[in-house]
């Protein structure tokens, strides 16, 4: 069976063999994985072709990245509010349900996406000296945000384009999407960032023409890669998605109370959990600074070079949640369940082979990243040390995108600010005055292992999936 005859199944309450159970989840997390590794790259790509520019620019760049990653991550809660929705309405086998969230979607987040990036654009004269920046790079670095921030309706439009898409079963069109976008911003990086200049390419040479912008341009490029996604994602999922497109029927864009309600309740708590965790990471940079050059250093290193290992975690995350919506929307209990244990157990064997990778290889990958002997030797045994929390971390990632479709994200959320902030940073704060950066990371590996248990008792508890009614529809056995 193809994956879309499979996802059919859940709607139609056909039996799955296992077999057809792993088959239909990894179907659906393969794209998702490989576009989020190339968002990683494009990331790494991105700081080289800035980094070439010199010290100042990288600092300018830099200064702004976290700042940016909040307002991506209340994007993406908003957007996941309304997706989850489409995923059960889905599941139920009520489609025109589903194009009505979809469309109170767009006018409610692009107006919240309107409104952050104005008062953001307000604010990015001044962040970044309220950051703490350099006077050098103060005047890049707020440009650098302003222009991002004035891209943030595309970023909002293209990942609610993206999430509806998913949830509706189509994994494939928003990670090609995503994959192009990274191209697509290397390319106008290439040529915005860069002067006009002359490139030899053996015995030939070749005037490849440039704006010569800067960090001006590196924000230009960025915001110009969203802006064709989000065209593109918006297309496919509003025209021309069998299941999601507009068209089929005249629909009112205004939103109502109850839709808003329900994403709100969804939303909230996500998009609290990321402003907690953004908190943490700047918390955990104070405990780091005062431990040397060597140590933020391999810190930043091997923060950059763990981020590989857990990118098969959130793609199996986004497979699950996308799963447990529509067999919740569907009324199938045992299916629901029988998903979330699958992809959580796979998301912890993958992750798990990640984690030997890390530990085996990290030798030769902190060579490639830095000359500095000593900061390679203590990048590979802090990762190392967090090598085996691993399994439980991916365990944690895919449970949480359980939690996400079945519409339940209070608690989760509640669980990772405390895991983050009354036992890692805790430990961290306690230990590194006495092991120093092995002290922050034998804190990271506690946590890390600890909220994997945590999530691990509750999906297993299942009281998630009992806050659902499932009386009036008897669930088929699971297996054929």
């Amino acid at each position: 069976m193809t994956g879309d005859e499979l996802l059919a199944n859940i709607r139609t309450r056909g039996r799955f063999t296992l077999q057809q159970e792993l088959l239909l989840i990894i179907k659906l997390a393969t794209p998702s994985i490989f576009a989020q590794i190339s968002t990683i790259m494009m990331f790494y790509i991105d700081a080289a072709m800035v980094g070439s520019l010199g010290a100042q620019a990288s600092a300018a760049v830099g200064l702004m990245s976290s700042s940016l990653w909040v307002i991506g991550g209340l994007c993406s809660a908003a957007a996941m509010g309304y997706a989850v929705q489409v995923a059960h309405l889905i599941g139920a086998g009520n489609p025109a349900a589903a194009r009505q969230v979809m469309r109170q979607s767009y006018s409610v987040t692009l107006a919240t996406a309107a409104t952050i990036a104005t008062v953001a654009a307000l604010i990015s004269p001044h962040l970044p000296m309220w950051l703490g920046g350099d006077p050098a790079i103060v005047d890049d670095a707020a440009l650098y945000f302003l222009i991002l921030a004035l891209a943030l309706p595309c970023l909002q439009l293209s990942m609610l384009s993206g999430a509806m898409l998913r949830c509706s079963g189509n994994m494939k069109v928003p990670s090609v999407l995503n994959i192009l976008m990274c191209v697509e911003d290397v390319i106008f990086n290439f040529f915005f960032i860069f002067p006009t200049r002359e490139l030899s390419l053996g015995a030939f040479s070749l005037t490849v023409p440039g704006l010569g912008l800067g960090v001006v341009g590196a924000a230009a490029g960025t915001a110009a890669a969203e802006g064709c996604t989000c065209i593109l994602m918006t297309y496919f999922a509003a025209v021309k998605s069998k299941t999601m497109a507009l068209w089929q029927e005249k629909g009112s864009f205004k939103p109502t109370l109850s839709v808003v309600r329900k994403a709100l309740k969804i939303s909230l708590p996500m998009a609290g959990q990321h402003l907690a965790i953004s908190l943490a990471q700047i918390v955990t940079t104070i405990i780091v600074a005062p431990l040397g050059i060597v140590a933020i250093a391999a810190h930043s290193f091997a923060i950059t070079v763990e981020s590989l290992c857990y990118m098969p975690g959130y793609g199996l995350s986004e497979a699950a949640t996308t799963l447990v919506g529509q067999s919740i929307g569907a009324k199938r209990p045992k299916l629901t369940l029988s998903f979330a244990r699958i992809t959580t157990v796979l998301g912890m064997i993958v992750m798990g082979i990640g984690g030997v990778a890390m530990f085996v290889l990290s030798p030769y990958v902190m060579a490639m990243m830095t000359p500095d002997a000593a900061v390679q030797n203590l990048a590979v045994n802090i990762l190392r040390i967090e090598a085996f929390a691993e399994p439980l971390f991916g365990a944690s990632i895919v449970a949480y995108g359980v939690f996400v479709g079945a519409g339940d994200t209070l608690l989760p959320s509640c669980m990772n600010f405390f895991s983050m902030w009354a036992v890692r940073l805790t430990m961290a704060a306690l230990l590194s005055p006495h092991y120093g950066l092995y002290g922050v990371w034998i804190a990271m590996a506690i946590e890390l292992s600890l909220r994997g248990t945590m999530f691990l008792i509750r999906l297993q508890r299942a009281k998630w999936l009992k806050k659902h009614d499932f009386s009036y529809r008897k669930d088929p056995p699971q297996r054929a």
